[in-house]
């Protein structure tokens, strides 16, 4: 079954200090599309979903399993299922993540 979603229409709010979330779910994935402000930081976790970071706009520093990676925009990024991972918004950043399985903590 199709559906049409749109962001605006999905209440905000902030899971972490500094990470504004709005969340669309489908069956099988869950879409975050987070407002983040410079300097947030996303303590060290892991999860068994994949989960597929992409930047539209500003920079942020993202660990994963001891590993730096800065993400710009247009970058994505494929955090595997269990690694541990951080991140630390260098700037002001719009990020979409997609995770699979369904987040059922962000519903």
């Amino acid at each position: 079954m199709s559906a049409l979603f749109d962001w605006a229409d999905r209440p905000e709010r902030e899971v972490f200090p500094g990470f504004h979330g709005r969340f669309i779910h489908s069956g099988r994935m869950t879409f975050a599309r987070w407002r983040i402000d410079a300097g947030a930081v996303l303590p060290e976790h892991s999860h068994e979903h994949e989960q597929v970071v992409h930047v539209f706009a500003g920079e942020i520093e993202i660990v994963i399993d001891g590993k730096r990676i800065v993400c710009t925009p247009s970058t994505v990024l494929v955090i595997p299922s269990n690694a541990k991972h951080s991140g630390r918004a260098l700037s002001d950043c719009v990020v979409i993540d997609a995770f699979a399985p369904v987040r059922e903590d962000y519903k």
